[in-house]
């Protein structure tokens, strides 16, 4: 149910999907919904290895191979990584960490203050616990719009 809504106001706000990363990605299944929309590139960021080989397996599942690819590290070091190795800025960049993560907010900010983010260009999404408050701002992004489930919450940037 999130995620329709999520997909839904992404697409009124008229976000660009040709480059998507999907942090704390888990089974993939933000990344392989903004590919079924018609996402061009999909990155997914995933610290487990088991969940890494579910992605892949999801990815096969729905031939969406050939439009992404799986980095199985922390975000803290795919945030670095990718910077050194940037190919320009995402259109879209999906964050769902586990609630409470201490290190989240700070790798998000780190993510924005670099090559992979372009303020007016790029929306963020950052899920959370409906319990908490999203911040004001990431780096240039600004919050536009909070949706809200039960006990989860989807916050956009842009």
């Amino acid at each position: 149910m999130m995620k329709g809504a999520l997909f839904s106001a992404l697409w009124s706000l008229g976000a660009e999907m040709s480059r998507v990363l999907d942090l704390y990605a888990g089974s993939g299944t933000l990344g392989i919904e903004a590919l079924s929309r018609g996402a061009g590139w999909c990155d997914f960021v995933e610290r487990d290895s088991a969940a890494c080989g579910v992605i892949r397996e999801n990815l096969r599942a729905t031939e969406f191979e050939e439009q992404a690819r799986v980095h199985c590290l922390s975000v803290e070091r795919a945030v670095d990584r990718t910077k050194a190795d940037a190919s320009g800025p995402y259109t879209l960049v999906l964050a769902d960490p586990p609630y409470g993560d201490p290190g989240a907010l700070a790798a998000l900010q780190s993510l924005t203050e670099g090559p992979l983010v372009e303020a007016g260009r790029t929306v963020m999404v950052l899920g959370h616990s409906s319990r908490e408050e999203a911040p004001a701002r990431l780096g240039p992004l600004s919050l536009l719009k909070m949706l809200r489930h039960g006990d989860s919450a989807m916050s956009i940037y842009r």
